[in-house]
């Protein structure tokens, strides 16, 4: 299946997601650039409250540089061993009228921002981040952008049949301080991304549908 003009998936959209497991050893072999900036360039699609677009991704791919970020992360080896590693992480300046205007800008450039809409983002995004009606900080908010996109990365990188590590295993101040990450920027999740050594982390299983998914009202299960 041929995605751009240089490179193409070796498996569609349900393989990827029924074969993705978190690799917990990486193979040395590098990602090919073209490959590398598709799977970066997809997983940029995901979706985020009013395009804002709060995730921010350190692209580490050389040695030193994850050698320092394998001791902010308990020594674990696939930071190390990973071709590349994302430190995946959510900015919370989205919220300035500067960034904002960006937005709108970058709506309007591909032709689907209109005066009326661009007014809207104007006066209902800081009454977003003013009210906080359904997140209780904004790194809450930010956060639940990151992860969207990195569910986007992670599948769109099995279907290249690479394959990625998302880890929370890591110390935060330290990450900030190795990598002069911004005070107003936290540090979501690490991503190694690489060919895994075998063996491969075994299937875990998943609850039946029912176990987890409810009609109508929390707790009624889809079978009642």
């Amino acid at each position: 299946m041929t995605v751009s003009n240089s490179v193409s998936t070796v498996m569609g959209l349900v393989d990827a997601i029924e074969q993705r497991r978190a690799a917990r050893s990486f193979k040395p072999d590098p990602i090919p650039e073209a490959v590398l900036m598709e799977i970066l360039r997809l997983g940029l699609r995901a979706p985020s409250g009013y395009n804002l677009q709060p995730w921010r991704f350190l692209v580490l791919r050389e040695a030193k540089h994850k050698e320092k970020l394998q001791a902010c992360a308990f020594g674990q080896r696939q930071v190390a061993e990973a071709p590349v590693v994302l430190i995946c992480c959510g900015d919370r300046r989205v919220n300035s009228r500067e960034y904002v205007e960006s937005i709108i800008q970058l709506g309007v450039d591909a032709g689907s921002m209109s005066d009326e809409y661009a007014d809207v983002m104007r006066g209902a995004v800081p009454q977003l981040f003013d009210a906080q009606p359904s997140f209780e900080t904004l790194e809450a908010w930010t956060n639940r952008h990151v992860m969207l996109a990195v569910a986007h990365l992670m599948v769109a990188a099995k279907g290249f049949g690479v394959d990625t590590c998302p880890m929370e295993g890591f110390a935060t101040a330290q990450v900030k301080e190795a990598f002069q990450i911004p005070d107003q920027v936290d540090v979501c999740c690490l991503l190694p991304m690489g060919y895994a050594d075998t063996p491969l982390k075994t299937y875990g299983g998943r609850f039946a549908i029912d176990q987890v998914c409810y009609e109508e009202t929390f707790g009624k299960s889809l079978s009642d």
